[in-house]
């Protein structure tokens, strides 16, 4: 890497003009920062990354309001290889974005969160403090998720109740905290999961769980006794 002014750059690395760099940044080989592209200090950025992406599509996909033209990485945070992240978008301070991770416009990830190795995080969503989302989990457009809450890997949502058939307001889980979601479970469109909630590994969640309750199966059911 090339040091400038206390910033490593790697080779090939395309830095558009408007971008704001902190001090102390490293960033890796190949990698695309786009213009309206905010790095604070101390941020480590892998090889092959594309941050700052602007949104596309085509006429059959959903056109929200626009999200802004910033993306916004906070002081502290390490972003792994080959991730995608798109403007509009705000991550804190003192986060981990692992390999091959995705996140579109118009979601915002607490401080000292964690996206694990290729997971994706769709449009609209809210990520709270803490968090772990662990490696391959989809995270739907349009979902909650609150402080402290734990996502297992392969872990999927859902946001659209009728698949496209007729129109519907976009409404994805609300994960509150302290929740646990463990691997391979399915979350379908609006369910709530309370605080301190646990959904057990593989299970399908059709309609809310209750706070403290823990959840399995398919469909899921609880194990409290009434």
């Amino acid at each position: 890497m090339e040091q400038q002014d206390s910033q490593q750059i790697g080779v090939n690395v395309v830095i558009e003009e408007g971008v704001v760099i902190g001090k102390n940044v490293s960033i890796g080989h190949n990698t695309v920062i786009l213009s309206g592209t905010i790095i604070g200090d101390d941020v480590k950025i892998g090889s092959n990354c594309v941050l700052g992406i602007k949104r596309s599509g085509n006429k059959r996909m959903r056109r929200d309001q626009d999200a802004g033209n910033q993306l916004i990485i906070g002081s502290h945070t390490t972003i792994g290889n080959i991730v995608s992240i798109y403007s509009g978008s705000r991550i804190g301070e003192s986060c981990f974005i692992g390999d091959h991770a995705s996140i579109r416009e118009n979601v915002s990830v607490g401080q000292d969160s964690v996206i694990g190795r290729a997971a994706i995080v769709e449009l609209n969503t809210t990520i709270g403090n803490s968090c772990t989302i662990q490696t391959l989990a989809y995270v739907t457009g349009d979902t909650i998720i609150e402080d402290h809450v734990f996502i297992g890997p392969c872990v999927s949502m859902s946001n659209d109740k009728y698949m496209g058939l007729k129109e519907y307001k976009m409404k994805g889980p609300h994960i509150k905290r302290n929740a646990k979601i463990g691997n391979n479970a399915t979350l379908l469109p609006g369910v709530v999961i309370g605080e301190n909630a646990i959904v057990g590994a593989g299970s399908v969640i059709t309609k809310d769980v209750a706070s403290g309750n823990t959840v399995v199966g398919v469909p899921a059911k609880s194990l409290h006794k009434d």
